[in-house]
């Protein structure tokens, strides 16, 4: 439960996208969130109140004249540790820019002091206009955070300019950020983490890889970003898509890997190489497709580059480095051995026999080491392995 008793206010104003606004308050509850919805005469329109208590098990929030809560606006104003709005049409941003009360929502707005979030979405044209525009300055300069808009289809139709609202799943991410990020040890610090399979050519078609699909470095990405920080994502091929917030930068082989991680950790604050890099490349590469009718096939594979050995030279005197050692046994001895070599702060040890551990899941099952001790985690998701990495680090950054 990654934001277990935190309190959020999430703002509905009466834009299509209000829809989306469920999968908010519902990701925000499973992360164990106390969500306070609160719509707008028009949003109610779109989406009824029932569905969001149903989501959140709380009340949700619509008039100002309701029996018995005569300063719920005051009261959430003041103990929400976040109030979000999403979406934020231009109706709502021109009320709140001009300081206007006239309903729950931006009663609130006009009495809290503490974070706010936006996310707009409206028309294009809408979202270009001069007194939108100037609207969100203000907003901005009163330290308000937005979030979007992003380019893509709107109610119309398809647009090529921003307007419509992101979607909601990177409003999370960017919730969980402002919850956690300020309070974090990570907020502002350089992080560096590799992530997913290399590639090593045979010709032109076929390579030599291996099982990673990228989630486990995807899901400390993510993480990180989370607590604050600014993440660099240096990805090998993977069909995850790319976290919000996050710088990533493709790579397929495991030189190209090294050249990079090389290229980026002498301002890094930490490293984090969860990365699966290929172990061996043909050494001579075919030219064109070798075709099958030419009958069986042998390769000569030689090593390719240690990309944390090769790059001991390059790290900052107070770097945070962490490896990984997937290993046919979970050997904590060689994990160690490694662990001196390569001149790691922690390294995470798992198994691939392990069931539900190693590629093509979402859960692991971890041993974290370092040169005193090692700590054997449970089967858990990926995202949770995630944070009990993150937690190990922290202090040392």
């Amino acid at each position: 439960m990654i934001l277990a008793g935190r309190r959020v206010v999430l703002g509905v104003s009466g834009g299509i996208a209000c829809y989306k606004s469920c999968t908010i308050a519902r990701r925000l509850t499973e992360a164990g969130a106390a969500v306070d919805v609160i719509l707008t005469h028009s949003a109610a329109e779109f989406v009824r109140g029932p569905t969001f208590e149903a989501l959140t098990g709380r009340p949700v929030l619509q008039s100002l004249w309701e029996p018995g809560r005569a300063l719920d606006h005051i009261h959430l104003a003041r103990d929400a540790e976040l109030v979000a709005v999403a979406p934020a049409t231009a109706n709502l941003l021109a009320r709140a820019a001009q300081g206007l009360a006239d309903d729950f929502l931006t009663t609130v707005l006009l009495a809290r002091t503490g974070p706010v979030l936006i996310a707009p979405a409206m028309n294009d044209r809408m979202f270009a206009h001069d007194a939108t525009q100037r609207n969100l300055d203000m907003l901005r300069h009163r330290g308000w955070q937005v979030v979007g808009p992003a380019i893509g289809d709107l109610a119309e139709g398809p647009s090529e300019l921003p307007g419509r609202m992101v979607e909601p799943e990177e409003i999370v991410v960017h919730i969980e950020r402002a919850l956690r990020g300020p309070t974090s040890r990570l907020r502002g610090k350089k992080i560096v983490i590799s992530a997913g399979p290399t590639r090593e050519p045979l010709d032109p078609v076929r390579v030599l890889t291996n099982r990673s699909t990228g989630r486990m470095g995807y899901a400390l990405a993510e993480a990180a970003f989370a607590r604050g920080a600014d993440v660099l994502l240096v990805s090998g091929p993977t069909s995850l898509r790319p976290p919000a917030g996050i710088t990533v930068i493709p790579v397929s082989s495991t030189e190209d890997l090294c050249n990079i991680i090389a290229q980026h950790i002498p301002s890094a604050d930490a490293l984090i190489m969860a990365a699966a890099p290929s172990d061996f490349r043909i050494d001579q590469p075919a030219g064109g497709k070798r075709p099958r009718i030419n009958g069986s096939l042998t390769l000569t594979l030689e090593p390719t580059v240690d990309v944390l050995g090769a790059t001991l030279s390059r790290r900052p005197a107070k770097i945070v480095c962490v490896g990984f050692a997937l290993e046919t046994g979970g050997d904590v001895t060689r994990a160690r051995e490694k662990l001196r070599a390569k001149r790691l702060d922690l390294i995470v040890l798992n198994d691939a026999m392990e069931p539900g551990a190693g590629f093509e899941v979402d859960t692991n099952r971890v041993t974290l080491v370092t040169a005193t001790d090692a700590v054997p985690l449970p089967l858990m998701s990926k995202r949770a392995v995630a944070e009990q990495i993150l937690d190990r680090i922290e202090p040392l950054t």
